[in-house]
């Protein structure tokens, strides 16, 4: 039977070349001189750092640009808690990886909404889509890829 797995996972090599390029466009840009601003990468989160947080959005724009030169999702970044210490103030960017239970059972619901004649499992942070047709499949993949689920997903394993 025809299968594919519905995935959602980041390049991190990628992710870490975004940023490297967002810490080389920081260096040269005018607005920045001699201002103490930084991007890091520290496993699954990047860390935005300068001393207004004006400064921090625009060190996110600024690695939103590179990431999506990069063909990276910028949706699959999210700008998590501010810390502030000293004059200094801290945004974390979480980077989503895999898909959790919550968006597995709505996308889950959504492909049997729509009477798509295909089987759905849960397998840990993956699903797989398994049907007769490969016509069948396809729609699955249409179905998601045009559904706001403020996630990015990616098919793989397709198999006939």
């Amino acid at each position: 039977m025809p299968s594919f797995d519905i995935v959602s996972e980041i390049d991190m090599n990628q992710a870490k070349n975004a940023v490297e390029n967002a810490k080389r466009e920081l260096e040269t840009r005018f607005d920045f001189r001699g201002v103490n601003a930084k991007i890091e990468l520290n496993k699954e989160q990047i860390e935005l750092t300068a001393e207004a947080d004006q400064q921090v959005m625009q060190l996110f724009d600024i690695f939103a640009i590179k990431a999506s030169k990069l063909q990276l999702d910028v949706s699959s970044f999210k700008i998590e808690k501010e810390e502030r210490h000293g004059k200094f103030i801290t945004r974390h960017v979480s980077i989503k990886q895999g898909i959790d239970k919550e968006m597995a059972k709505k996308i889950v619901k959504l492909v049997k909404d729509s009477n798509i004649k295909v089987q759905v499992a849960i397998q840990g942070e993956e699903l797989r889509v398994t049907g007769k047709k490969r016509d069948d499949l396809q729609a699955v993949m249409q179905l998601v890829r045009t559904s706001e689920l403020g996630q990015p997903f990616q098919f793989k394993n397709f198999r006939d």
